[in-house]
């Protein structure tokens, strides 16, 4: 299929060609309207059709640029990759793989995180970080439907999250600082799935008040 070009794209083929570049521009000038007029330049847009691609501006910049680490996500980590890794290194090299790429645009990250943080965009945010885990999730191979669809994301969102705070701070070479934190954290996970699975078992082998109830009222002949 051949490449279309910038000025006939429709404006959400627009927000999507947009949302890489802009994470370049908003570490210094935030998430703006520069930023974005920048990115439109380099793409060979005018300005003004790039705001018409965000109309709710840096909120939309912002959820546009993780969309697009999500879909290079899901293109890195192909089926056939992922079903020869562990459930463990699946989820430790989704995580890293959206920190390394978030990595040459560190401050834009924590320019994003700060927009995220104020009292009018915290539902934004909420949603930001489910989406993220549910992708994150699914393309771990995970179909679950039950109770756990939603405790497996919120486990997961709680785990990316602090990853992401140690690694704002990380000046370690390749890394290493968030990486050893990870792990700990996915053990920490590992070890609490473990006890659930154990204590599952023992319950379903504990006496039934019910059945007792009933052996005291039909007592066996």
């Amino acid at each position: 299929m051949p490449e279309i070009a910038p000025n006939e794209m429709t404006l959400d083929e627009l927000r999507m060609a947009l949302a890489p570049l802009i994470p370049a521009n908003a570490v210094f000038d935030g998430w703006s309207d520069k930023a974005l007029a920048m990115a439109a330049a380099e793409l060979g847009v005018p300005a003004p059709r790039a705001r018409l691609a965000f109309p709710g501006g840096a909120t939309e910049m912002i959820d546009a640029w993780f969309d697009a680490i999500d879909r290079g996500m899901a293109a890195a980590f192909p089926l056939e990759k992922i079903e020869a890794m562990k459930i463990r290194e699946r989820i430790a090299g989704l995580v890293m793989y959206r920190l390394e790429v978030i990595n040459p645009h560190k401050e834009a990250l924590r320019r994003a995180l700060a927009i995220l943080a104020q009292p009018q965009n915290l539902a934004l945010a909420g949603r930001l970080g489910w989406r993220a885990a549910d992708r994150m999730w699914r393309i771990a191979g995970d179909k679950a439907t039950d109770f756990n669809h939603y405790s497996k994301r919120a486990i997961l969102m709680g785990v990316y999250g602090s990853t992401s705070l140690v690694y704002l701070d990380d000046d370690s070479e390749g890394l290493t600082a968030t990486r050893a934190f990870l792990a700990r954290r996915i053990d920490d996970v590992m070890r609490f799935e473990k006890v659930k699975a154990q204590w599952r078992g023992n319950r379903d082998r504990l006496p039934s008040l019910s059945r007792f109830l009933g052996r005291l009222r039909y007592p066996a002949v």
